[in-house]
């Protein structure tokens, strides 16, 4: 826990600290780079990330480096694959409109050329989202997309396709006491065929219904995106920063009706299951890593439980669903020990 942590205020204070002490107003500092460390890596940038813990000790999955650049003739030069994304030997670029050009090279440097008037926020969503899952698969670790907590003292992974529920059952986890490792993206390193989940940082993402159904004010938090209606929490003091054991995956998804449910997803779709939810899955065969990405899920499929676990499309079932989730590992560690 960040000492004086006081949830959002302390974030702003803390970045505007960090603005006035390196003379960062347009966000990014030429003259120095600021150590800090989230999934598994110590990031040296020239933008102030305040969401991240500092540090000056070497990562796990290794060092980054995010720097500001002009990417205009590089932006022009390079092969493209959509409009917006570009990619060539060990570089990929992609642009987003009055945000910022980024490039992501050789799984070790993110450079970013933000356009005239850019929110720094929004600059820092991309830094912290697209360009390091980018740059994960560079390094050749694998991505989840969901959100991974601690339950009975290993790690658990929520995925599931957008308005399942992730967000909204992993804060009410963390409610209950059990921390988070990791929100959105959730690096897994594989050793020996077992998967580690390493984790992210301390911030969760929740949309303006889950702050409701949670009984949480949206006016103590800041909004992602400007005019957007989903808001960035400070966990500093729920937040697991040590990777753990990767011990299962539920998928999250939504019924008309009925009460909630579990099941177990086995065979081929286990491995489907693990490929959909891959963060960004949609590039994997843009960039040409698609065997690296199969070999890799092929090394750990098998020794990973998988379940699906479906709640009514109306009302709150968190209580429930936190319910069979425990109920459920409780019964596997059972079947383990026979």
């Amino acid at each position: 826990m960040l000492e004086g942590d006081q949830g959002y205020p302390y974030i702003i204070r803390r970045e505007q600290d960090e603005i006035d002490r390196y003379g960062v107003s347009s966000m990014a500092s030429t003259a120095q780079s600021l150590g800090y460390k989230a999934f598994g890596l110590h990031i040296l940038s020239e933008f102030p990330l305040p969401e991240l813990p500092r540090t000056d000790q070497p990562g796990i999955l290794g060092s980054v480096q995010v720097v500001q650049a002009d990417l205009s003739e590089r932006w022009e030069a390079i092969p493209k694959i959509t409009p917006n994304l570009g990619t060539a030997e060990n570089e990929v670029m992609f642009i987003v409109k009055d945000t910022a050009v980024f490039s992501i090279q050789n799984g070790s440097k993110i450079t970013v050329s933000p356009a005239a008037g850019a929110d720094p926020i929004s600059i820092r969503l991309f830094i912290l989202g697209s360009c390091m899952g980018v740059l994960l698969m560079q390094k050749g670790i694998l991505a989840l997309h969901g959100s991974a907590l601690v339950l009975d003292n290993k790690a658990y992974a929520l995925v599931g396709r957008s308005g399942a529920g992730k967000s909204t059952l992993a804060s009410y986890l963390m409610d209950q006491g059990h921390l988070l490792v990791s929100d959105d993206v959730i690096p897994v390193l594989v050793q020996n065929g077992d998967p580690l989940a390493v984790p992210g940082y301390p911030q969760q993402k929740l949309w303006q219904q889950s702050l409701d159904y949670l009984g949480m004010n949206s006016s103590a938090y800041r909004p992602l995106i400007k005019r957007e209606t989903k808001f960035a929490i400070p966990v500093h003091d729920r937040f697991q920063a040590e990777p753990l054991p990767l011990a299962g995956i539920f998928e999250l998804s939504v019924s008309q009706e009925g009460p909630v449910t579990i099941e177990e997803i086995s065979g081929l779709e286990r491995f489907h299951t693990l490929y959909n939810h891959t963060y960004q899955k949609a590039i994997v065969d843009r960039i040409g890593v698609r065997e690296w990405h199969f070999g890799m899920l092929a090394s750990f499929v098998n020794r990973l439980p998988v379940y699906r676990l479906t709640r009514p499309e109306q009302g709150f079932s968190a209580p429930e669903q936190m319910a069979l989730i425990f109920e459920t590992i409780t019964q596997k560690v059972k079947e383990m020990d026979l």
